[in-house]
């Protein structure tokens, strides 16, 4: 098709041609970046915590009401008991909880006094804590029962902490990859000696930013405070049934203490994460918002300029022009709009994630969602042109004749 009485007639329709442009390069701008952040926001409310049995697992929030001075003893008797429980795997206790509670943020690091190390989040745990939690041990031993150290909470002033068992990836940013086994880490001034590397632990709520979300330390403690969490891994299926069981039990054990709360883990991941899955939705909005303004823009301008063009039309099909020329006429119109407007929206869609990039600390834009953003772009903009487009097609020649 000859586009030279197309790029005409937008010269004499400049003004709505430059609006649609530049509606279509917004549109497009946004629409890449926005559905870069939601399949973001998807994949971490969907990432692997490196618990292997998220759906058998649960946590009972227990505070302890009043002075008690026996806080060491009371965990063990509880520990013990919830252990006993035949729909019980295992049980280990501490101060946080992977996906929320308290968390407790440290610098690590190898080498005191020549570097920052990395920020991780601190587990204090027993010696079932690999057990209960499902970890996967990838390299050294876990802990024994002797080292387990007795804490107060945090007035105690260790200088050392025995030994720790750190994540893979922590591992490998204390030293570039290198065997991190035996080797002596400063957490902020308390000394230990990395013993074990798991594969994966996701934290609690600890200061940091997605670049040291996988940092993360177990420590031998037991934490003798007021505020703890039970992680309790259920036999399979037996969730509820532990659940109920286990709340009975600690009751019957003392009624000096509160259960503020249980939950599943799948309730605590979806708690966790209801922030990420709330800006994938405002997104999605967002996004259906300007596709549907964009649209109807298309058609909008569109219709007006068949109106405008009913005479000349008829005029066309009076000389022989068929119906399907005349929509493909007014298809190729779109498109070369839409491409106008494609170009100057990856422009702007690159623009706006380099401000991300410096602004948030967003990842970069991969080339995929350019290229979807723009083929959706041109195919919604042939879609909205399709309906005043057919209208075009049905004029009949006789509107030459009566001059309207």
């Amino acid at each position: 098709m000859d586009i030279g009485p197309i790029l005409f007639s937008l010269r004499r329709n400049k003004v709505g041609a430059i609006l649609i442009v530049l509606q279509i390069a917004l549109t497009l701008a946004v629409l890449c970046n926005a559905l870069f952040i939601i399949e973001q926001q998807i994949a971490l409310s969907r990432a692997p915590t490196g618990i292997t049995e998220e759906s058998n697992t649960f946590f009972i929030s227990n505070q302890w009401i009043g002075k008690t001075a026996d806080l060491a003893a009371r965990l063990q008797t509880d520990l013990a008991t919830l252990r006993a429980l035949p729909q019980v795997a295992d049980v280990t206790v501490s101060p946080s909880r992977p996906l929320g509670g308290r968390g407790m943020g440290m610098n690590v690091t190898l080498y005191p006094g020549k570097g920052r190390g990395s920020l991780a989040s601190v587990f204090p745990v027993d010696d079932h804590a690999l057990n209960a939690l499902g970890l996967k041990l990838v390299a050294g031993r876990n802990f024994r029962p002797e080292e387990v150290l007795l804490s107060h909470g945090f007035t105690d002033d260790y200088k050392s902490w025995g030994n720790v068992i750190v994540t893979r990836e922590l591992a490998r940013r204390l030293d570039s990859g290198r065997d991190v086994l035996g080797r002596t880490a400063w957490l902020g001034k308390i000394k230990a000696t990395i013993i074990g590397v798991v594969d994966q632990l996701v934290p609690g709520r600890v200061a940091g930013d997605s670049t040291t979300a996988e940092n993360s330390v177990l420590v031998p403690l037991l934490w003798a405070d007021s505020n703890i969490f039970y992680i309790v891994r259920a036999n399979p299926g037996q969730v509820a049934t532990a659940m109920a069981f286990a709340r009975d039990r600690l009751y019957s054990i003392s009624r000096q203490r509160t259960i503020a709360s249980e939950l599943t883990f799948t309730e605590a991941r979806q708690d966790f994460y209801h922030g990420a899955r709330g800006l994938a939705l405002l997104m999605s909005s967002i996004c259906l918002i300007l596709v549907g303004v964009t649209a109807f823009g298309i058609i909008g301008l569109t219709s007006y300029w068949v109106s405008q063009r009913r005479r000349q039309i008829g005029i066309r099909r009076a000389l022989g022009a068929t119906a399907v020329s005349i929509l493909r006429y007014f298809q190729m119109e779109n498109l070369l709009i839409a491409g106008a407007g494609s170009v100057l929206g990856i422009v702007l869609g690159l623009a706006m994630n380099l401000w991300m990039l410096q602004s948030i600390a967003s990842a970069r834009l991969p080339l995929f969602y350019l290229i979807a953003g723009t083929v959706l772009v041109l195919g919604l903009g042939q879609v909205a042109v399709l309906w005043p487009a057919l209208r075009a097609a049905a004029v009949p020649p006789a509107t030459a004749a009566r001059g309207s």
